[in-house]
This record gives C-alpha cells, sequence and structure tokens, in this order.
C-alpha cells in the first residue's frame, strides 16, 4: 500500500509535507536560533537578520518559539490518533464476535461519546486532574474513537459474513488467528484512512486547546498559543498570525490529502481483487450444455 501511496502525486507530496512537519517536530527544539523562553527589550520588532520573523511582545524569538512549539502541537494530535485508534478499533472488532451483549454496550458507548461536545469535556477533565496536555488529548481521543469504532464493525461485519471465515471458524480456528489473518488485512485499509484524517483532526483539537490557554503551562509555546499572542497585537505587527496559521492549515491539509490517496488506493486495489475473483470464477465454470438435436 505505501508503494501505492507514494505511485500516486497528491500522495507524494502529502508524505513530504507531513515528513517536514516531522522533521521541525524532532530538530526544531535543537536548531533554534535563540532561547525560545529569554525574554528581551527589543519588542513587537520586525524581522531581521538577528530575529527572521521578529520578536513578541515580550522580545522573544518568534522563530525560535515556532520550532520549539512544533513538538507539542505533532505529539499532541498523534495522541489524538492513536488514542482514538486503540480506544475504538479493538471494541468495533471485537463487537461482531462477543455477543449481543458487548455489542449493545459497545453501541452505547459510541452513541454516547458522539453526543459530547470534546472541547466542554476536555476542560472539564482538565478541572479535576490539572492542566496538562497529555490528559487534555487522551480525553480527546476517546471522544473521537466512535469514528474507528464504527469504521472497524463495518468493515469486520462484511469479513465476518464471507464464507472463507466461517468455514475457518467451523474448523476449529480461534477467535484470534481469524482477526489477524482474515478480518486485519480488510480492517487495514479503511482505518489507515480514518487514521490520516484523524492526524489532521488532532492537530486542529491541539490549536484549539492551545488557542484557548488549554493543556499547556505557560510561557511553553505552542502554535495555537503563538497565534493567539499574536492576534493581540495586530496593529503592531500584522503578518505576524500568518505564519503559525500556514503550517497548521498545511499540516491539516496534507492530512486530508493523504487520506484521500489511501482511499483512492484501497478502492483500486479492492477492484482489482473482485476483478480477478471473478476472472477465477468465470474460469472454472462449465460451459453452457449444447441444445439436443445439435443446430439446425
Amino acid at each position: 500500500m505505501v508503494r501505492r501511496v507514494l505511485a500516486l502525486t497528491a500522495g507524494r507530496f502529502a508524505v513530504t509535507v507531513l515528513a517536514v512537519i516531522a522533521l521541525l517536530a524532532v530538530l526544531g527544539p535543537l536548531i533554534a536560533p535563540h532561547d525560545p523562553l529569554a525574554t528581551s527589550e527589543n519588542t513587537l520588532a520586525g524581522a531581521s537578520g538577528a530575529h527572521w520573523l521578529g520578536t513578541d511582545h515580550l522580545g522573544r524569538d518568534v522563530l525560535s518559539r515556532l520550532l520549539d512549539g512544533s513538538r507539542v502541537s505533532v505529539l499532541g494530535s498523534l495522541e489524538v490518533a492513536l488514542t482514538a485508534l486503540v480506544v475504538g478499533t479493538v471494541p468495533g472488532i471485537l463487537s461482531v464476535y462477543l455477543g449481543r451483549v458487548f455489542e449493545w454496550i459497545t453501541l452505547r458507548l459510541a452513541d454516547t461519546l458522539v453526543a459530547l461536545p470534546f472541547l466542554l469535556f476536555a476542560v472539564a477533565v482538565i478541572a479535576l486532574l490539572g492542566n496538562g496536555l497529555t490528559q487534555a488529548m487522551l480525553v480527546t481521543g476517546v471522544l473521537v474513537s466512535p469514528l474507528f469504532y464504527r469504521v472497524s464493525r463495518a468493515a469486520t461485519l462484511a469479513v465476518a459474513r464471507s464464507s472463507y471465515v466461517e468455514a475457518a471458524l467451523i474448523s476449529g480456528a480461534s477467535l484470534g488467528m481469524v482477526i489477524r489473518r482474515h478480518v486485519w488485512v480488510k480492517v487495514l485499509p479503511p482505518i489507515a484512512v480514518a487514521l490520516a484524517q484523524t492526524v489532521g483532526v488532532g492537530f486542529v483539537i491541539v490549536s484549539s486547546l492551545t488557542f484557548l490557554g488549554i493543556g499547556v503551562q505557560p510561557p511553553e509555546p505552542t502554535w495555537g498559543g503563538l497565534l493567539a499572542s499574536d492576534l493581540g497585537y495586530l496593529s503592531h505587527r500584522p503578518w505576524a498570525p500568518v505564519v503559525p496559521a500556514l503550517l497548521i492549515m498545511a499540516t491539516v491539509w496534507a492530512s486530508n490529502l493523504l487520506a484521500d490517496a489511501v482511499r483512492d488506493v484501497s478502492g483500486e486495489a479492492g477492484r482489482a481483487l473482485t476483478d480477478r475473483r471473478g476472472a477465477r470464477a468465470d474460469r472454472f465454470d462449465p460451459p453452457d450444455p449444447a441444445p439436443a438435436g445439435g443446430a439446425r
């Protein structure tokens, strides 16, 4: 699947953008030209050789704060996506095989999580557990998990009704073996699409929470926090919010573009598999019997 995604122009472009963002998250704090927390008297300065993106209202270097804040923003979005993946996919697959009671309970929980507003719920949890990005992202990941639950459950239902899975279960194969060898192969493509989309959603959520000052302790830099602080000084630096806004938009757009590429590749692979199975079935179909008495 990876090779097929990279064979698409959209897939290559999305992977390139996300790779650059990942490099910023890994190397950003190391290559920052200044201490992102160091203040100075040179406040609200424009771009210069010493400060490529200028300074903020406390005299801190904006470029250094962008580079240092990339790690928190990227890790937060990954926490949301991975939490949603685990919390949603496992019950979604098992709900098909563990009976009606487990199915009913997980369906009701998924409906309840969909009805909860993630922002208010995250604020309530932070008020109980303390202001921290990790607990905020874990809670948000749980609230986003119904997407993975529905996707994995729908894909598993389609596979569970197939004849080869029923034959494997009748022959004595364990549930774990059936899921590993038959179910997971079919569930993986839609899960990959949902994961790529959730990374973008997680980035929007992280940016929204940090924009409101939730989940981070000042003066720790984040892209959403930089965007919020720059909006307060538009009269002095009207171009300041452009760079953090573009970084957020590029990351979300690349995640959605990657999800579209994975969806296209999965659809082509599924159609090719269906065509091969149809050709194989036609090959072994017996020929129509000749009419009695021969043709006149």
